[in-house]
């Protein structure tokens, strides 16, 4: 019979270590602050005034974390993508070029695939950033700017596995990334653009005439069009409204299923009212080139389901629904 060697687990055991780690890796990121001064201020300025993009490299676990680096640096304003160094001494290197700026990260600073490199970025004169764990190693003593990311122990209990350093690692290069964004100016709209298929990017790029129903979709009736013909207008178009226009096609005022309710609890004659006796006039209606989000908001704060599209000329020319903004994903 096959004996269980597995350890009993202990939940407070358990649960002991785990915020164990969290202390040390927080006490270990609150550390850094100390550490974003002039030098931070000199990688950020070697990043803003490169012409072309930021090279990221690491080896091991601190590639994973340059991976991530490079992404959110991309994302942010600040053209970057992820190097593998063991790569880029088999050809890869020729993606650098002397255009760029090089982020080098190793907790040692003496990563073998890192060291190999450079020779080649100083003989091509690449600025190099370096981000390591010791001030006195190869890469940081190579570098135009070196980060300090040094700690006191990993969360790990026999001090080997990556996990503090990583932490730190990847909190500064959010510390960079930030700092650079806001120093371009970077907007939400320009996030927006670097994410065109997330929900931010649908929020803040789709615009009203993406999603709206026009031409023969829309609902339309003339002032003296009779209440009965409106309804069949309404009914065929399926907004639960219908807009009401003169003839020159300019928007004079809309009639909904609450001006049909009104006319109802008024004791209007149904049979011979006519558009230009109930239409409401002056209808709240919204720009063709509008953000559907802020089409949104006015239904939502008007309490209704639908809106009139005007063009610059005032002319009614689509219908958005507020079904048709949700399903874009516009939350």
């Amino acid at each position: 019979m096959t004996q269980n060697n597995t350890p009993p687990t202990d939940t407070a055991q358990l649960i002991k270590a785990g915020q164990r780690t969290i202390d040390i890796e927080a006490k270990a990121v609150a550390d850094l602050k100390s550490r974003v001064n002039q030098t931070f201020v000199d990688a950020c300025q070697l990043i803003l005034n490169c012409k072309g993009r930021t090279i990221v490299t690491g080896m091991g676990k601190s590639g994973h974390i340059g991976n991530k680096i490079a992404a959110t640096l991309a994302s942010t304003g600040t053209p970057s993508f992820f190097v593998h160094p063991g790569e880029a001494s088999h050809g890869d290197l020729g993606m650098i070029t002397r255009d760029d700026v090089v982020i080098g990260i190793s907790n040692s600073g003496s990563s073998a695939e890192i060291v190999m490199l450079l020779p080649m970025l100083k003989r091509m004169g690449i600025p190099l950033i370096s981000m390591a764990g010791k001030a006195d190693s190869p890469l940081a003593l190579a570098a135009n700017v070196h980060l300090d990311i040094s700690i006191e122990s990993e969360a790990c209990p026999l001090n080997l596995a990556p996990t503090t350093s990583t932490t730190v690692t990847l909190a500064m290069g959010d510390a960079l990334a930030v700092a650079l964004l806001e120093a371009r100016g970077f907007t939400a709209e320009d996030f927006a653009f670097s994410h065109p298929g997330g929900a931010l990017g649908r929020k803040l790029l789709l615009k009203v005439e993406d999603i709206m129903h026009k031409d023969s979709e829309v609902p339309r009736v003339s002032a003296d069009t009779a209440l009965s013909q409106a309804l069949v207008e309404m009914t065929e178009k399926g907004f639960g409204m219908t807009t009401v226009t003169n003839p020159d096609g300019h928007l004079l005022g809309v009639f909904t299923d609450g001006d049909l309710r009104r006319c109802v609890d008024q004791g209007a004659d149904l049979s011979t009212a006519t558009m230009d006796q109930v239409m409401s006039a002056n209808p709240k209606t919204v720009h063709h080139n509008m953000l559907a989000a802020e089409a949104l908001g006015i239904m939502e704060g008007r309490k209704i389901t639908a809106l009139i599209v005007e063009d610059d000329g005032h002319r009614p020319i689509g219908v958005i629904h507020m079904h048709d903004i949700l399903r874009a994903g516009v939350m």
